[in-house]
């Protein structure tokens, strides 16, 4: 899987949704590979998208269309100061439900110093961390440059994951946890998307 994160700040939230609303409904059909889009607008402004599609050269293509081209020159005037992109092959997908059907979306960026132990601690105890949050259907954990990561978490409902959020953690999955903290590198940023736009080729919904 090839994965692009784009993001940047934006004071027309609802213009910029509008257009990725019209990505969906216009240039969705046309892009071969494409495996789905999630994302969304914090309340104050920050924007973040990631983009799956099958392999690089697939995304190669559809960048290449020229409706493509049209509709980002028309779309990046939404991004104060303009957006930045990161592409990765990087990726692990981990699902316990259907992402498509998320009411909430959490992603999440920092830094780790071993990505490879990060990655083996976030596959450790599927089954245990799946009983202990039920609202989460999945994860994308994408990897970058230096230790840097995105991850994206979709859950039921904000509601749910607030919920979840306070729970306390089982005795067997602290060590994990712990082992994650200690190799954290400076401060996670959260994106808090209540009214994400989830996309797959099946069709896009909007909460």
């Amino acid at each position: 899987m090839f994965v692009q994160v784009f993001q940047g700040r934006t004071s027309d939230a609802d213009g910029l949704r509008a257009a990725l609303d019209r990505w969906m409904a216009e240039l969705a059909p046309g892009a071969v590979g494409w495996l789905g889009s999630t994302g969304g607008t914090t309340d104050d402004g920050r924007t973040i998208e990631v983009a799956r599609f099958e392999s690089a050269e697939a995304a190669r293509r559809n960048s290449e269309r020229p409706e493509q081209g049209r509709w980002w020159a028309e779309t990046e005037g939404f991004f104060d100061g303009g957006a930045t992109f990161r592409d990765s092959t990087d990726v692990v997908v981990d699902l316990q439900g259907d992402p498509d059907q998320a009411g909430f979306v959490q992603v999440m960026q920092g830094r780790t110093s071993d990505p490879t132990r990060a990655w083996q601690l976030m596959a450790q105890d599927p089954e245990a961390w799946a009983a202990f949050r039920p609202d989460v259907l999945g994860s994308l954990a994408i990897g970058h440059d230096d230790g840097a990561y995105t991850v994206v978490l979709w859950f039921t409902s904000e509601a749910a994951a607030r919920e979840g959020e306070r729970k306390e953690l089982p005795l067997e999955l602290r060590p994990a946890m712990e082992e994650m903290d200690k190799l954290s590198v400076g401060t996670t940023e959260f994106f808090d998307l209540p009214q994400p736009l989830i996309a797959s080729p099946g069709g896009s919904r909007t909460t």
